[in-house]
This record gives C-alpha cells, sequence and structure tokens, in this order.
C-alpha cells in the first residue's frame, strides 16, 4: 500500500481529495484540499494505512505523539502497529499545543511524530517541541501525506505515504482570490477572513 498513486487514489475515491479555494489551518489559500477524516472514518482502511506507515519507519520508538485534531486517528493506528502506546497534544487557552488529559512523556521516551497531512510542518515542528521540552527524544516524523514536499525543514528523518505537491499561497497571491472566488475553510484552526 505504498505506491503513492494508489494512496492518492484512496482520498479521491473516498471523497476526500477536494478541488476549490481553501484556507488552510496555516493561514495559506489552495486549490485542493486533503480531508483525511473520510479516509480514516473506514477502520479497515485506517488501519491498513497505519500499518503501511509503521513499516517505512526504522526506528522503534516507545510513544507516537500526534496532533489533535487531524493526527489522532493514523497516530494511534500507528502506535497499534507498532505495539506502542499513543497519546496526542490538544490546544490551550492561548493556542499552544500542551499535552492533557493525563499524558505524559518522560526522559528516555522515543517518540515517533504521526500527522495526517503535513503542509507547512508547522503544527508537527510544535510537537516536537513539546515532546522535546519533556526530555523525550523525537525520532522520525510520519505522515500519509507530505504537502510539504521538498521544503520538509526537520531536523530528524521525514517518511510519508504519499506527496502531492500543490502550491499554497498567502491570500495577497492567491490567484483564486484575486479572482474572486470565495474561500471555504474546512479545517478547524481559526475563522474565514475575506480575500483581501
Amino acid at each position: 500500500m505504498t505506491d503513492s498513486e494508489h494512496i492518492l487514489g484512496l482520498f479521491r475515491d473516498s471523497g476526500a481529495l477536494l478541488e476549490g479555494h481553501f484556507l488552510l489551518s496555516s493561514g495559506l489559500h489552495s486549490s485542493r484540499y486533503l480531508q483525511c477524516a473520510l479516509v480514516l472514518e473506514d477502520p479497515a482502511r485506517a488501519e491498513r494505512l497505519g500499518r503501511a506507515l509503521a513499516a517505512l519507519l526504522a526506528a522503534q520508538p516507545t510513544v507516537v505523539v500526534s496532533p489533535a485534531l487531524g493526527g489522532v486517528i493514523i497516530g494511534h493506528e500507528v502506535a497499534r502497529a507498532l505495539g506502542v502506546r499513543h497519546i496526542f497534544t490538544e490546544r490551550d487557552a492561548s493556542g499552544r499545543a500542551v499535552l492533557r488529559r493525563g499524558f505524559a512523556l518522560r526522559p528516555g521516551d522515543r517518540v515517533v511524530v504521526v500527522e495526517d497531512v503535513v503542509t507547512t510542518g508547522l503544527s508537527t515542528r510544535e510537537v516536537i517541541e513539546v515532546v522535546r521540552a519533556a526530555g523525550a527524544e523525537v525520532l522520525a516524523v510520519a505522515a500519509i501525506i507530505n504537502r510539504f514536499g521538498s521544503r520538509a525543514a526537520f531536523d530528524i528523518p521525514f517518511v510519508s505515504l504519499a506527496q502531492l505537491d500543490v502550491p499554497a499561497k498567502p491570500a495577497e497571491s492567491c490567484e483564486l482570490c484575486q479572482a474572486g472566488q470565495p474561500v471555504v475553510k474546512p479545517g478547524s484552526r481559526t475563522g474565514v477572513p475575506a480575500c483581501p
């Protein structure tokens, strides 16, 4: 299941690869959006994707950590495939990524950060900071889809099942904004501002 076209086919078949004008959680605009929840709503498919992603990892972690909400299902499935525990970060009232619900990391824990889609890498870097602040070691980052392409700027190995190179631009340089096409915000981090 590691063929990139096969993975993207799962997104198309489940209606999870959307076309239009989207505001990403990063604040950038894009003509495509990946709604991973539609792919992961099928438990058998989520399990297969988790096993495939776990198979790409060279290191053996003791914990998988994901950002809520998007990384929770796939993170859990990767952890299950690896036989380790899974925890996730959430945003506190100030918007910072934190561990809650009694989740904790210990010095000596070896962590893989698992995401559904990496676009700018912001959420992933925030999780890495939380892990390192707890004294744990981050071994790698893994995602179903890498939208970040060659721009990935992690200081650790990064693996993905597929890569989708779709430009994401600031509103001021977005051709769809300039054409007057309404923007849609399918994610959950912020509201929808008007195009400039």
